[in-house]
């Protein structure tokens, strides 16, 4: 998952060396039968490909002038990397690792974070201090959302519903509703740095230069907890489960783990040089990390929680991305979950669209898909009664039908 996490320091604002810091975000809930990591090294040009199957880098990518943020769709047959020189965001097909379009976006890119079901993806712009939507089935530019000075790095939620904006030098998150692609919400927050969700979208642990990460209830986007770390974090990711976030702490070298079950750190784990972008493993086994000060990715075992290989990269390696898949269900269920939390839906309401798709997933572990597709249909009827009568809005209710209508396609319903 990914997640994230994006990540950048402005260049002109903040440098530590030569090094300009980036926000990753990263998602990951799902195996995949091979799995592939994009780690961006911003003074090569370069992409590095790496198969985590043996550890090694199977293809280097030439891209643009600076490459930052870098974002796998969930299908992972794309990567998209920001280039902060061009201006541009390149894509990669991950089958032949070869960049196929790049697309022109805001000043200064940096971070950039994939909607959960793969349709757009979101690019803050540093120096134009917008962020860029750009579609993935034409790769263009279909939304340009003003959010304030400064943008450096960005974060959707599981349920693909709201978009994360950090902004560091101004100590606020501005959030992005994406069905409407407007800023509803602005949370008071010093120098937030990266951000990572939890999977079922709860809460939102964010790294601040403040050698903390605070937990944001993303119900009511108030602080529930403060968890001291390492100094100078900068990257953070989150368990598929969601048991431990993983924060790279750059100037101590170390990588701090976060029980999220207590919000107190378990393990601090010695990395390579100035980590900074972090990306677990879809099936949640390994923690890969890129050093941006030793030009390799530590690999860490989130069992022992012990680096168990270091894997030379390029230069000044600054983030890493694996595919972000959700499990279609759960992702459904977030976004209920989330309507019921801000008022849309009244308990009652919210229980019988829970209820169906419970009921759904039971059928399908029981091998039952005509009478899973029978529930959707049900579902999708419910969700068109809420529109009616006003409950929904059109936008809510066709995010809910989308889903349910790709869901459906994949079954053959």
């Amino acid at each position: 998952m990914t997640n994230l996490t994006q990540r950048n320091f402005f260049g002109a604002v903040v440098r530590v060396a030569t090094l300009a810091l980036f926000l990753v975000t990263f998602g990951a809930s799902a195996t995949l039968a091979q799995t592939k990591g994009y780690v961006t090294n911003f003074l090569d040009d370069t992409v590095s490909a790496i198969d985590t199957a043996t550890n090694t880098v199977i293809a280097t990518v030439p891209v643009g002038v600076r490459p930052a943020g870098v974002a796998v769709t969930p299908n992972a047959a794309f990567a998209y990397v920001t280039n902060q020189d061009n201006d541009s965001v390149s894509v990669i097909d991950t089958a032949t690792n070869t960049v196929i379009t790049t697309v022109p976006v805001g000043d200064f890119p940096s971070g950039i974070a994939i909607t959960p079901n793969g349709a757009f993806a979101y690019v803050e712009n540093n120096f134009s201090h917008t962020v860029s939507v750009i579609a993935t089935a034409t790769n263009t530019v279909v939304a340009t959302v003003p959010v304030g000075a400064t943008p450096t790095g960005i974060a959707i939620t599981p349920n693909g519903a709201l978009a994360y904006v950090m902004h560091i030098a101004f100590n606020t998150v501005t959030i992005i509703d994406t069905a409407t692609n407007t800023v509803v919400a602005t949370i008071p927050l010093p120098s937030p740095v990266a951000t990572a969700f939890t999977p079922n979208g709860a809460f939102a642990y964010v790294a601040t230069l403040f050698n903390t990460v605070t937990v944001i209830d993303t119900t009511t986007n108030t602080a529930t907890a403060t968890v001291t770390v390492g100094f100078f974090p900068t990257g953070i990711d989150i368990t598929p489960n969601g048991a431990f976030a993983y924060v790279t702490n750059t100037l101590s070298n170390t990588v701090s783990v976060i029980d999220a079950a207590t919000n107190t750190v378990v393990a601090t784990v010695p990395v390579g040089v100035f980590p900074e972008g972090i990306a677990i493993t879809p099936n949640g086994a390994f923690a890969y990390v890129a050093n941006s000060g030793a030009n390799n990715v530590s690999v860490i075992d989130t069992t022992t929680n012990t680096v168990i290989a270091t894997i030379p990269v390029g230069n000044v390696p600054q983030s890493i991305a694996f595919p972000r898949t959700q499990d279609p269900i759960a992702s459904l269920i977030a976004e209920v979950q989330a309507l019921i939390a801000d008022g849309s839906l009244t308990q009652n309401q919210g229980a019988g669209l829970l209820d169906k798709l419970n009921q759904v997933a039971a059928k399908l572990a029981a091998d039952q898909t005509g009478a899973a597709c029978n529930q959707l249909a049900a579902f999708n009827n419910q969700v068109q009664g809420f529109i009616n009568n006003g409950s929904l809005t059109q936008a809510e209710g066709q995010s809910l039908i989308d889903a349910v209508n790709a869901l459906r396609t994949n079954l053959g319903c």
